[in-house]
C-alpha cells in the first residue's frame, strides 16, 4: 500500500470518525448517513460536481459556496452541510466520497454488519436491491448493508466487494478476458 493512499484513508477515518461522534452525541447517525448516501450518489452522477471537489484550481471559499448551495438545495441537514464546509475550508474536498464510506463503514461496525459494495451498469429497483441483500446475507452469514452505485463503463452485470472479496461479473471484465484469450491463440 502506498503512503498517499494510507494518508488519504487516514485522513478520511478521523474526519469521518469526528463526524460519527457528533452524529452520535445528536442522536442523528441515520439521518446524517442517509444525506452522506444521498450526497455521495450526487457526486457520482455528476461530472460537475466532480470536478468540484477535486479541482485544486477552484478557491476553497467557492468549493464551500458551491457545495453549501447544492447541499441546501438537496434538503441536506445542518450537521452535514457544516461538516461539508469544513471540509471545503480545509481543502479536503478531494476526499469526500472517500470520507463518506468511512462514515457508512463505521456504522455498519455498530449494527454489526458488513457493508457490500455493488457497482452495476443501471441503477438497481428497491426489489433488486433487497433480492441482492438477501443473498449477500446468506453467503456471508452476517447482515449485509449494501451501498449501490452505477457505472456504465460496465456494460452490463455488476462488481460486488464484500470486505476483502470481490466478485466481478461485468460484461466488461468478460469481454476484456475474451480479448486476452483471443490475443493468446493467434
Amino acid at each position: 500500500m502506498t503512503s498517499e493512499t494510507t494518508g488519504s484513508a487516514g485522513l478520511a477515518d478521523r474526519y469521518a470518525t469526528a463526524l460519527f461522534e457528533l452524529a452520535e452525541d445528536g442522536k442523528a447517525l441515520d439521518t446524517v448517513a442517509g444525506e452522506l448516501d444521498s450526497l455521495g450518489k450526487m457526486i457520482s452522477e455528476s461530472d460537475d460536481l466532480e470536478r468540484l471537489i477535486r479541482s485544486p484550481v477552484i478557491s476553497r471559499d467557492d468549493q464551500r459556496k458551491a457545495m453549501d448551495a447544492v447541499l441546501e438545495s438537496a434538503g441536506i441537514g445542518d450537521l452535514t452541510r457544516k461538516f461539508v464546509g469544513l471540509v471545503a475550508r480545509n481543502r479536503r474536498l478531494f476526499a469526500l466520497p472517500d470520507m463518506i464510506a468511512a462514515y457508512r463503514d463505521m456504522l455498519a461496525g455498530r449494527r454489526g454488519e458488513t457493508t457490500a459494495e455493488v457497482v452495476t451498469a443501471q441503477a438497481l429497483s428497491d426489489a433488486q436491491l433487497s433480492a441482492l441483500g438477501t443473498a449477500l446475507e446468506k453467503t456471508t452469514g452476517t447482515k449485509v448493508a449494501v451501498a449501490a452505485s452505477v457505472d456504465a463503463g460496465l456494460l452490463g452485470g455488476m462488481v460486488v466487494k464484500v470486505g476483502s472479496r470481490m466478485v466481478d461479473s461485468s460484461l466488461r471484465t468478460k469481454l476484456q478476458r475474451m480479448r486476452l484469450a483471443m490475443k493468446g491463440i493467434g
